[in-house]
């Protein structure tokens, strides 16, 4: 299967390739490379204007404890969480990416009869990437963090290949209509204006290709959102001294908030509802119960363009 086509981030135009660490920028004579196994798509203004996100959420993860020293943790997720601290969140994840390689992804493979060009869009430790490169896919991981314990540096667990990319989602840096499966991995959310992101995506992917939205909270009401959203911040800031809010991301999803970008974009939206077991089903009714909020719901999402 042929690479990745990079374009450059900035301006889009196709980069031109230097040697096996270096693609560069005629149009604006900006030099991109590959360190550490990781290419560097952010530009020095955009990684000061994320600074102080990236250093609040690793600050909380690594205080969390996330990640480990050993390679079979990575190797095991999301069916299991080795370490123990966050078995209940692996157990979301592991239902969820069933689901997905269930109703997504094998009718995908079998459409296509050939390997996928994927993009992981907050891969966070390369978990989904690798399991997709098991396969034979060829799939970029994109995040901001490049720490080794839950951000792109953790790659070199893995023992199947994959290419890790430091970007922001509204600025890929590739060449439009070459992708054939974009997932959004439990990310969507951290997204500043939904609109934005999904027209970048968009331009990226194939006509026929597949959008795909995982793990990101998903409300009725924005009211219960907003309060999902509050309490969390209220928590963080007992917690760590900080709300955790430096960007203005949307944080969670409503079904009319769907239903509008689905008219905006022209795309229909499939929901596919992994089965989480019985407790996880009545959360509602318990919420209702004890007059608390409605609890966030999870779903596999895939979007596609009208034709």
């Amino acid at each position: 299967m042929n690479e990745f086509l990079f374009a450059c981030p900035i301006c889009r135009t196709p980069l031109t390739r230097g040697d096996a660490t270096r693609q560069h920028c005629r149009s604006d004579n900006t030099l991109y490379e590959c360190r550490d196994g990781i290419w560097r798509f952010l530009t020095l203004d955009r990684q000061t204007h994320f600074d102080r996100f990236m250093h609040e959420y690793q600050f909380v993860r690594q205080a969390e404890e996330r990640g480990s020293r050993d390679a079979a943790y990575y190797r095991a997720l999301p069916f299991a969480d080795l370490s123990g601290r966050f078995t209940a969140d692996w157990r979301i994840r592991a239902h969820s990416f069933n689901a997905f390689q269930r109703a997504v992804l094998q009718p995908l493979e079998h459409a296509m009869q050939h390997p996928l060009r994927v993009i992981d869009l907050g891969a966070g430790n390369g978990w989904l990437s690798y399991r997709l490169a098991q396969r034979g896919h060829l799939v970029a991981a994109i995040d901001l963090l490049t720490n080794s314990l839950d951000g792109l540096g953790a790659h070199i667990h893995y023992d199947t290949a994959f290419m890790p990319a430091q970007a922001e989602f509204d600025r890929l840096p590739f060449v439009e209509d070459q992708i054939d499966l974009v997932i959004f991995n439990a990310s969507l959310h951290y997204s500043t204006h939904y609109e934005t992101t999904l027209c970048e995506a968009l331009r990226v992917l194939k006509p026929g290709g597949q959008l795909v939205i995982l793990d990101s909270p998903l409300y009725r009401s924005a009211d219960s959102g907003t309060q999902m959203v509050h309490e969390r911040e209220a928590a963080f800031t007992r917690t760590y001294g900080f709300p955790s809010n430096t960007l203005p991301s949307e944080n969670y999803l409503t079904d009319q908030r769907l239903r509008d970008l689905a008219e905006t974009l022209h795309l229909h939206w499939k929901f596919i509802q992994p089965f989480y077991g019985w407790r996880w089903s009545l959360r509602p009714l318990k919420a209702r119960l004890l007059r608390r909020r409605e609890p966030a719901r999870f779903a596999v999402i895939t979007g596609q363009r009208w034709t």
